[in-house]
């Protein structure tokens, strides 16, 4: 049978002394005498006893457990990010428990609810892609709990953020394609409720008219960034009159994802579409052509959530928002060739 954890009522019972009387004894409190501080520090070793920061947390209200959810488990992009902002909790003493709201708004409810019952000290989150109700953060904004948004976020009058220059990335991206010698340049957006994709649209439009092109709604499309929304959106703009020379997407996955049907229908990558996709995923260095992407500094905007967090829970007062914007740059490979 399992055996229960040692645990300080456990020693105190062994000894016929307080819970109190062991806890002090095992931090050679002064006012414990030498005779039991021994014996208790003696048994505490014979019996392995080892203590439980949840219940020491509890008992002072700081668990120094940080709650993290994002959209999924899979892609090198999130688990990127838990890892900066892991790193960051270990150096500082804080634990991390991790859920998936798999892009599903009900489910992103579910994962902070449950978080919040394990009595989390707060939450650094992405939102999932069906997420457009926002009264779920209620609760924590009102009471000051620590909250931070990191990629997709919302509510940054209110809530700490972390993101990078998508605006200025995707301008530098159309540019990118211009100065390569592409002229027909379409974008295949995220969902049309997402911060990202919003800012990704402006700097695309921005890039456009940078370099006197005209915006044609035609050459704009959307997709839910799953594989084969994306290889549908691909489909569409390859079915134009005047297909695009160029296609730049929302991230790597919509990328990989028009690369393949780009290949499928006979075409080749850049000589009669070029792609450049967003985030810099390690499969980029790895298929054929390599493909130019946008560099994310994942690891960094993990760490920097981290740090938003742990400021807000060392504050004494209540803290103005804070955003805090990456640079990002372009990687540029095979996929870009000039023409």
């Amino acid at each position: 049978m399992r055996k229960h954890p040692v645990s300080l009522k456990t020693l105190a019972q062994a000894l016929n002394v307080s819970m109190s009387t062991v806890s002090r004894a095992l931090k050679n409190h002064p006012d414990i005498g030498p005779e039991i501080t021994k014996k208790v520090q003696q048994l505490a070793q014979e019996l392995q006893y080892s203590p439980n920061p949840l219940a020491m947390g509890l008992l002072k209200n700081k668990t120094h457990i940080i709650g993290v959810i994002v959209p999924d488990l899979v892609t090198y992009f999130f688990s990127s990010i838990i890892s900066g902002i892991e790193s960051v909790a270990e150096e500082n003493g804080y634990y991390i428990v991790i859920r998936s709201s798999y892009e599903s708004y009900e489910k992103e409810k579910e994962c902070l609810e449950n978080l919040l019952k394990l009595r989390v000290e707060g939450i650094i989150m992405c939102l999932s892609q069906e997420t457009t109700d926002y009264t779920h953060f209620d609760r924590l904004i009102e009471e000051d709990m620590p909250l931070v948004f990191f990629d997709r976020v919302c509510r940054t009058a209110e809530v700490d953020t972390v993101v990078v220059d998508n605006q200025v990335a995707a301008c530098h991206i159309t540019e990118h394609f211009f100065e390569r010698g592409y002229r027909r340049i379409a974008h295949i957006a995220g969902p049309a409720q997402l911060n990202i994709t919003c800012e990704r649209i402006q700097g695309y439009k921005d890039g456009l008219a940078n370099m006197g092109l005209d915006f044609e709604d035609e050459l704009l499309v959307h997709c839910d960034m799953s594989i084969d929304s994306a290889t549908a959106a691909t489909r569409q703009l390859l079915t134009l009159p005047q297909q695009p020379d160029a296609i730049f997407g929302v991230n790597d996955t919509t990328a990989f994802a028009a690369m393949k049907e780009i290949k499928r229908q006979g075409l080749r990558i850049p000589t009669d579409v070029a792609l450049v996709g967003f985030s810099d995923e390690f499969h980029a260095t790895v298929v054929e052509p390599t493909l130019t992407s946008i560099m994310h500094p994942c690891v960094e905007i993990g760490q920097e959530a981290a740090h938003l967090f742990l400021k807000k829970t060392r504050a004494k007062t209540k803290m103005p928002a804070q955003q805090v914007i990456l640079k990002t740059h372009l990687v540029i490979r095979d996929s870009t060739v000039a023409k």
